[in-house]
């Protein structure tokens, strides 16, 4: 009870729910040549996950990636994306998320608002976050999935290398699409 007007208080404890880093992905694409589709993920990455009860409203995100981990299954494309043209992960190892607010539109359906760090340049972001639920997996541990989808301006972050085509299109394009998979373990509370 609260001793200053009698009311009994709830209190709702933080949940704590860890990354499965074997089925969670991040990943990406760009435009090539004006005609196709690029794509890539990022093989490392960290993610911390919390929410008050059951309130994903309340959820408390952090992503942090290895930059240096960028795969696009080319080696040469992957190590200038490594380079100072791109993320010039040297200097800049990280790309970090920060959220910053959660908002309901359905059941199924949320908006993730957020600080994305590439470069050190921090800019916010609005993504699409679909709620697959939760199950008891086979060995009693609490599981919940997302997919997250979203698109930024590369050039915002200082990815601004390009070259033209003959026909004047760009060989990469500006709008970087992103897509996620993940897929988190709720951690067993401590007695």
């Amino acid at each position: 009870m609260d001793r200053n007007n009698g009311v009994a208080e709830e209190v709702i404890k933080l949940q704590s729910w860890n990354i499965d880093g074997v089925h969670s992905k991040i990943r990406f694409s760009a435009r090539h040549m004006v005609i196709s589709e690029v794509e890539g993920q990022f093989n490392k990455f960290d993610f911390s996950f919390s929410i008050e009860g059951d309130d994903l409203t309340t959820s408390q995100i952090e992503l942090t990636i290895d930059a240096n981990s960028v795969d696009t299954r080319n080696n040469d494309r992957d190590n200038h994306l490594r380079s100072s043209d791109f993320f010039d992960v040297k200097k800049y190892p990280e790309i970090k998320f920060k959220s910053s607010s959660v908002k309901k539109v359905n059941d199924e359906k949320y908006k993730l608002t957020g600080d994305l760090t590439i470069k050190d340049i921090t800019k916010p972001v609005e993504l699409d976050v679909t709620y697959g639920g939760q199950i008891k997996d086979p060995w009693g541990n609490t599981r919940a999935g997302f997919n997250v989808k979203g698109s930024l301006n590369r050039f915002d972050y200082g990815l601004k290398w390009n070259n033209l085509i003959e026909t004047g299109g760009a060989v990469v394009g500006k709008t970087i699409n992103i897509s996620c998979d993940i897929e988190v373990v709720k951690q067993e509370e401590e007695e």
